[in-house]
């Protein structure tokens, strides 16, 4: 059995054609074609902006046509992750996806199912010519991932709805109406590079095999940070045995909790043998503290080669300095809404330059309470300073305040215990949605979200499961008919 035989099989059948075309951020020149060339081939109305959003058109059915036209947005790109001992090329290779009793999971890689599986669901919608709707807009965004692009460069005139309906989402039976905002804090440091020390014997430390995720919804899960322990280790180590370093470089995307780190160390050659002793027997420790939340922790050290250059001891005091300091993780618990984080901040990924002798530090903060936002990343940025580093925040992005008294959120809560016998929960999500940005350019607009159920986003480990897109798809069907 393939995707392709799955039920709804009409929704399956657009995200197996979506995982065929590679979409990641700010390459999505592929997919924004494959949906114009969708878009021709159905004789679908459809319109673009400089930015490469794609908006597609489905006029209303008889009897529908006085109702205030309905948004179906999802964005295109998707989050390009794989496991280090995996060959894939992101920009050229289809996905690779497969069954796994009730999930569908992809090989070594990322799914893409977000938000994939909300794009099939628009495209679903726009072909079924058996669905009663109000007029249809299916708004495809690009760069959602690593900078809201699209959502900040929406053209005018592309949407002209009412209601707006967020395909974005990673929990069935959870409706969501409010979200977090965000802002990326970026550290840069040159560091002075030495001549390595006579006597000095190198070895490779490396971390693997976590959990990560989603650096929004995933946060509060006390899974470990892999730059984070890397960091942690070396501070221990660095003057019982005068460790000098030449290489540090640990996970990815600014949105996702880092997996995998290693690190390119020199010790005296006497005491080699006593320094990997101690890095393993501190692996032992970190699976104990995190032996509830990270079940595939791995640490491994071996024998590396002696590099041309390395770190002075002043600059390798100051980068763990700040790695150790910095703020990671939930920062603060929503009070307005129990269980909901309100603050976090994650330590995304540290990249060595070797060549030009440059450090550069990614973090992410978020936050549902615009101050708290801005203050988490100055709180990043003072680390950072008192390193001795250069930094710079991104524009950011606003969060998406929750209005309960939302007629769409009135008529999705009622079309969801219709249809199930169930009440859904009323919630918002700590991730960044573009619903934010959509308020801005459209103050007027009433906005809900919900998917089915994703697990592992933005990591290997996503996966999508199989009978919550049913209810997924049965759920957006009821809603359209009953807009009113």
């Amino acid at each position: 059995m393939t995707i392709r035989d799955l039920e709804p099989k009409l929704i399956w059948e657009q995200f197996d054609d979506i995982t065929r075309v590679p979409r990641p951020s700010k390459k999505e020149e592929k997919i924004i074609a494959w949906l114009v060339e969708f878009a021709k081939k159905h004789n679908i109305e459809y319109q673009t902006d400089e930015t490469g959003n794609v908006v597609m058109r489905k006029p209303a059915t008889t009897g529908y046509e006085n109702r205030p036209a309905v948004i179906l947005q999802s964005h295109m790109d998707m989050v390009c992750e794989k496991n280090s001992n995996v060959e894939f090329d992101f920009e050229n290779d289809p996905i690779e996806t497969w069954i796994d009793g009730e999930w569908v999971k992809a090989k070594g890689t990322t799914l893409g199912a977000d938000c994939g599986i909300g794009m099939a669901a628009a495209l679903a919608v726009l072909l079924d010519e058996t669905l009663e709707h109000p007029a249809i807009e299916a708004l495809f965004t690009v760069d959602e991932e690593t900078g809201l692009t699209g959502a900040f460069g929406l053209g005018e005139g592309m949407l002209t709805g009412k209601y707006l309906v967020n395909l974005d989402s990673e929990d069935e039976g959870e409706l969501f109406i409010g979200c977090a905002g965000g802002v990326d804090t970026v550290a840069t440091m040159d560091y002075e590079a030495e001549e390595v020390p006579e006597g000095y014997t190198f070895v490779r430390l490396e971390i693997g095999d976590l959990l990560g995720g989603h650096s929004g919804d995933d946060i509060d899960k006390g899974r470990a940070n892999s730059n984070k322990l890397l960091a942690r280790f070396l501070y221990n180590a660095i003057d019982k045995f005068q460790v000098v370093l030449a290489d540090f470089n640990g996970g990815n995307l600014r949105n996702a909790i880092p997996r995998e780190a290693f690190a390119i160390v020199g010790v005296p050659a006497a005491e080699v043998e006593d320094f990997e002793e101690r890095y393993l027997e501190f692996g032992q420790m970190m699976m104990e503290e995190f032996k509830h939340t990270e079940p595939r922790m791995r640490f491994a050290v071996t024998d590396a080669e002696t590099p041309a250059k390395v770190m002075s001891n002043d600059d390798l005091c100051y980068l763990l300095l700040a790695l150790v300091g910095l703020p990671n993780g939930v920062l603060a618990m929503s009070f307005a809404m129990p269980g909901l984080v309100e603050t976090s901040s994650n330590l995304a990924s540290v990249k060595f330059d070797t060549e030009n002798q440059e450090i550069k530090v990614t973090t992410s903060q978020r936050s549902s309470v615009e101050s708290a936002k801005l203050y988490a990343a100055q709180t990043i940025e003072s680390t950072f300073y008192l390193a001795g580093f250069d930094v710079e925040h991104s524009d950011g992005y606003p969060g998406w305040a929750p209005n309960p008294e939302s007629k769409l959120l009135q008529e999705t809560v009622q079309c969801y215990r219709d249809l199930f016998a169930q009440e859904p929960k009323v919630r918002a999500i700590h991730a960044g949605l573009e619903c934010g940005l959509f308020l801005e350019k459209y103050p007027h607009l009433e906005m809900v979200s919900f998917g089915p159920t994703l697990r592992g986003v933005h990591s290997p480990d996503e996966r999508l499961e199989i009978s919550t897109v049913d209810k997924f798809w049965k759920l957006l069907v009821e809603l359209l008919k009953r807009i009113a």
